[in-house]
C-alpha cells in the first residue's frame, strides 16, 4: 500500500466517528435519528478527501498519519461542540473549512521550506507585533472569562494573534539556531584542568546554598537557585561567545513581558518552552536549558509573589475549594467545577449528552465548556479511557512530529519541526494540565479540538508545515520501508 493510499484509508473511520458521534448526540435529544448523521460524516469525508487529493499532487512522500490524525482531532471536536451547542457546532464547522484553505494556500505558496530562513527577521518580526497587537488601544479585546486582552478584534472579526505568533517565533528560532548552535557550544578556548573546573561548579554552589540558608529563603527557591548557579558555571566553563546568547534573552524577556503584562500565562510557558526544545536539539547541552528553565521558573516566581493577578492564579490553583475564592469573581469557580466534572466522568464517562453542563435557568454548572474547559467536558462524558484515548492520538501525533524531525537532513528543517511539534505539545499539556491541576488553569486551547478559529487555522498552517518538511526528508533519504505507526 503506498503512503498517499495509507493516508485515505486513514479518513474513512474519521468520516464513520462524525456519523457516529453526531448520531449519538441526537439520540440524546430525540428518538428519532435522521440521516443527517451520515450527511455530516459524508460531508466531513469529501473535504478531507479534497486536501488528501491536495496532498497527493503537492507533497507525494509527506507523512501518511499527520492529516489523518489531525482530522480525527477535528472531528472529534466537533462532535464535542456540536453536543454543547449547535449553533458553535456550525461556526467550528466555518473555521474548519477556512483552516483547510489556509492549509493548502501553505502549501500551494510554499514549495521550499528552506525560503523562510531568508526572512527570519522580518517573521521574528511580525510575530513581536503580533504579540502586541492586544495592547494596541482600539484593537485589544478581553476573552470572556477572563479580564486579559488576548485578542484582536477589527469590525466583526475576532482572533488572537498569539496562535500565529507562535508560528512565527519557531521558524526564526530554527533558523537563527542553525546558523549558531554550534557557536553556542564551540569552546574558545583550551579546557580548564579538572581541579578548577571542580572549583567552578562547588564554589558558586556552595555559597549560593549559603546565602539561601542565612535569608531563610524557601526550598524552592534555594534548589532554583543552586540550580541556575551549576548550569551556569557548565556554560561559562566553554567560554563561549556571549554576543551569541541574545535571542536566549530575548525570549526570556517577551515570555516575562506576556507574564506581566500581556497576562498570557500559558502562551509564556508554550513559548519559552519550545525555545528550550530547540536549544537542547541545536546544541545537545543540559546547561543551557538548565540556565534558561530557572531563568524562567525565578521569573514566574517572583513575579508570582509580587503581581496581584498572578498571585491570585497561583492561590487558585493551590486552593480550589476554599470556600473564599471560590465565591470570588475571577476565583476558583472554573477550575473547581473542572475537578467535579472530571471525578464525575469516572472511568467510562456518563455518556454523549448525559452530563449536566447549566441548569435549567440557564446557569452554566461549566464555565467556558467550549474552550477552556472541554477536556472536562469530554472526561465526565467518555469517562477517563475517553479522555486517555484523546491524549494518546495528541502522542501519536506529536510522535509523527518528531519523526519527521528525526528524519530530516538539514538543520533548518530538523530544528523547525522539532520546534512547531514541541509548541504544539505543550499547548496540549498546558490546557490538560491546568484542567486536571497540575498546572495553574490558562487560557489555551486545546489544539483542533476546542472551539476557536484562530486556533484551528493556525494549527493548519502548523500541520501544512510539518507536511512541507516531512515530504523534502522522505525525498532526500529515498524509499522508505513500510514500518509501523512510529
Amino acid at each position: 500500500m503506498s503512503v498517499r493510499t495509507r493516508e485515505l484509508v486513514g479518513l474513512i473511520p474519521v468520516s464513520l466517528l462524525v456519523s457516529a458521534g453526531f448520531a449519538a448526540v441526537l439520540l440524546t435529544r430525540t428518538e428519532d435519528v435522521s440521516d443527517a448523521t451520515a450527511t455530516y460524516g459524508l460531508v466531513f469525508l469529501a473535504l478531507c478527501v479534497f486536501a488528501h487529493l491536495f496532498i497527493r499532487a503537492r507533497l507525494p512522500d509527506a507523512d501518511p498519519y499527520l492529516f489523518p490524525l489531525a482530522a480525527l482531532l477535528a472531528a472529534f471536536g466537533l462532535v464535542v461542540i456540536y453536543r454543547i451547542d449547535a449553533e458553535l457546532a456550525r461556526e467550528q464547522a466555518q473555521w474548519f473549512v477556512i483552516g483547510l484553505a489556509a492549509f493548502c494556500a501553505t502549501i500551494a505558496f510554499l514549495k521550499d521550506h528552506h525560503a523562510l530562513e531568508r526572512y527570519r527577521y522580518t517573521i521574528a518580526a511580525a510575530g513581536i507585533a503580533l504579540l502586541m497587537l492586544p495592547r494596541v488601544p482600539g484593537l485589544g479585546a478581553k476573552v470572556i472569562g477572563t479580564q486579559a486582552f488576548l485578542s484582536v478584534k477589527i469590525g466583526p472579526i475576532q482572533f488572537q494573534p498569539a496562535e500565529f505568533a507562535k508560528i512565527a517565533i519557531i521558524v526564526f528560532l530554527a533558523s537563527y539556531l542553525r546558523d549558531t548552535g554550534d557557536v553556542l557550544v564551540r569552546a574558545r578556548l583550551r579546557p580548564m584542568p579538572y581541579g578548577r573546573q571542580a572549583l567552578l561548579f562547588v564554589v558558586p554552589a556552595v555559597t549560593v546554598l549559603a546565602l539561601a540558608l542565612a535569608l531563610n529563603a524557601g526550598s524552592a527557591v534555594t534548589v532554583l537557585a543552586v540550580i541556575f548557579t551549576v548550569s551556569l558555571a557548565a556554560v561559562l566553563r566553554e567560554r563561549p561567545s556571549l554576543k551569541h546568547f541574545g535571542p536566549l534573552l530575548l525570549i526570556w524577556g517577551l515570555a516575562m513581558f506576556m507574564l506581566l503584562f500581556i497576562r498570557d500565562l500559558g502562551s509564556s510557558l508554550m513559548f519559552f518552552g519550545g525555545f528550550l526544545a530547540l536549544l537542547y536539539v541545536a546544541t545537545a547541552r543540559l546547561s543551557l536549558v538548565g540556565v534558561g528553565a530557572t531563568m524562567f521558573l525565578g521569573g514566574a516566581t517572583y513575579f508570582a509573589n509580587t503581581v496581584n493577578h498572578v498571585q491570585q492564579r497561583i492561590a487558585v490553583w493551590q486552593n480550589p475549594f476554599d470556600r473564599e475564592l471560590y465565591d470570588s469573581v475571577g476565583g476558583s469557580y472554573q477550575i473547581a467545577q473542572s475537578l467535579f466534572a472530571q471525578a464525575d466522568g469516572g472511568l467510562f464517562g456518563q455518556g454523549f449528552g448525559q452530563a449536566l453542563l447549566e441548569l435549567p435557568g440557564g446557569q452554566n454548572i461549566l464555565p467556558a465548556a467550549h474552550t477552556d474547559l472541554i477536556y472536562a467536558v469530554i472526561a465526565d462524558e467518555l469517562g477517563l479511557f475517553g479522555a486517555a484515548g484523546l491524549i494518546l492520538t495528541y502522542l501519536l501525533f506529536a510522535g509523527r512530529g518528531f519523526k519527521t524531525a528525526l528524519l530530516s537532513g538539514d538543520g533548518f528543517s530538523k530544528l523547525l519541526a522539532t520546534g512547531l511539534t514541541a509548541v504544539f505539545s505543550l499547548q496540549v499539556f498546558v490546557i490538560v494540565g491546568g484542567v486536571t491541576k497540575v498546572i495553574p488553569l490558562t487560557g489555551v486551547t486545546l489544539p483542533f479540538v476546542s472551539y476557536g478559529g484562530s486556533s484551528i487555522v493556525a494549527n493548519m498552517v502548523l500541520l501544512a508545515l510539518l507536511l512541507i518538511v516531512s515530504n523534502h526528508a522522505r525525498q532526500d533519504r529515498g524509499p522508505l520501508g513500510q514500518g509501523g505507526l512510529v
